[in-house]
Order: C-alpha cells, then sequence, then structure tokens
C-alpha cells in the first residue's frame, strides 16, 4: 500500500434535475512507473493506481483504465447528468490491491 495515499473529490452539494455538474477528482499517490531507479540504482518497484471508477444510483457513470504513463497525483475531470438526489461512489484501484473509496452526495435544489 501506497503510504499518505489521500482521495480527494468535489461534488457539488445541490443540482436541479437534468442539470449536467462537473465533478473533480483527484488522489495523492506516488505512481511508480517500474521504470525509475533509486540513488543507488536499484529499480523502484511498480506502483500505480490502474483503475478508477465512479458510481451514481450504484450505476456506473466512468471508468477509466489507468497507464504507468500517467503522473503522480492523478487528477480526472468530468461531467454527469443529475436525475435525482443520491450518492456518488469514487473508487481507485492500486495495483497492490488497496482500493480506496470515496463518498459524496448531492441534493435536488
Amino acid at each position: 500500500m501506497a503510504n499518505d495515499v489521500k482521495p480527494r473529490v468535489k461534488v457539488p452539494k445541490s443540482a436541479a434535475v437534468g442539470e449536467v455538474v462537473t465533478l473533480k477528482t483527484l488522489i495523492s499517490h506516488p505512481m511508480e512507473s517500474g521504470q525509475r531507479k533509486d540513488d543507488k540504482g536499484v529499480l523502484i518497484p511498480r506502483e500505480i493506481i490502474n483503475r478508477f471508477t465512479c458510481d451514481y444510483h450504484g450505476v456506473n457513470v466512468i471508468e477509466i483504465e489507468i497507464d504507468p504513463a500517467v503522473s503522480t497525483n492523478p487528477y480526472f475531470e468530468f461531467d454527469v447528468k443529475i436525475d435525482a438526489a443520491g450518492e456518488f461512489v469514487f473508487t481507485w484501484y492500486d495495483d497492490d490491491g488497496s482500493v480506496y473509496t470515496e463518498k459524496k452526495s448531492i441534493e435536488i435544489a
């Protein structure tokens, strides 16, 4: 498990039915590709977030497969059309089997 992994998400507190809102996510993670060497010349093991998903009302709204070329602290921004009050579940999957989850609710204005 990577040290100090911290998922952060930004979801509006409320929206009108039919409104399209922008969701923003960032996770603090080193995203080591497995190709760099430390100061002693030893390869640093691969350690990346390899998949990200977001579900709304239990339905997947986005799924991203992540390659080692993605930089440290991956950031994603995407739009979702709001049809009712509900909860977003954001999930990041790490190479080592760790799963990081953040949940945020949105109300109808």
